[in-house]
């Protein structure tokens, strides 16, 4: 008779939380750009709502050329290269949205990924290599996001039409 051994190997997923909203949540790291700084009329707006969660709304206008409004969070140069994508809890408004990136504040470009949001909680997961990088509108022919480090992390919507928005954020965490 022959006695088999079964090793067992559980590997356990790295994490890390970039952010967690709560009713306690110092947001003051968060700050709306909006289409205002070319001209435009947009306004969004940023809180933490009554729920704990982080809100952002507004409406995107169209007039004076503007199109577009973002939230923005800036942080310390974080090394991320043990992770592989952003796993984003919110709940939308039917609309789509851009989730940004930047390596750093002084980096021109962003890594961007379009998504679909729709009107209960749902989780967005984010590869890197599929976060494509872009200037002011243009797709650039440099590589993905590598997600070697980061600094900022941004959600904008712009779909080329007037609307009202509004997205309601959980957490963002890095897996």
């Amino acid at each position: 008779m022959r006695l088999y051994l079964f090793i067992s190997v559980i590997l356990f997923q790295q994490t890390m939380t970039l952010f967690q909203f709560s009713s306690e949540s110092n947001v003051n790291n968060w700050k709306i750009l909006d289409d205002v700084v070319m001209g435009g009329r947009s306004n969004g707006d940023f809180k933490i709502n009554k729920d704990g969660h982080g809100e952002y709304s507004g409406n995107v206008s169209l007039d004076n050329n503007g199109g577009f409004s973002s939230l923005r969070y800036y942080f310390e140069t974080t090394d991320t290269s043990e992770y592989s994508k952003f796993k984003i809890r919110l709940k939308g408004d039917g609309k789509s949205y851009q989730f940004r990136t930047k390596n750093s504040l002084n980096q021109s470009h962003s890594y961007i990924y379009k998504f679909e949001t729709i009107n209960e909680w749902q989780t967005i997961e984010i590869p890197f290599n599929a976060m494509y990088a872009s200037f002011r509108g243009y797709r650039l022919d440099i590589p993905n996001f590598k997600g070697d480090k980061m600094e900022e992390i941004a959600f904008l919507i712009g779909n080329k039409k007037e609307e009202s928005f509004k997205l309601v954020i959980d957490s963002i965490i890095l897996e």
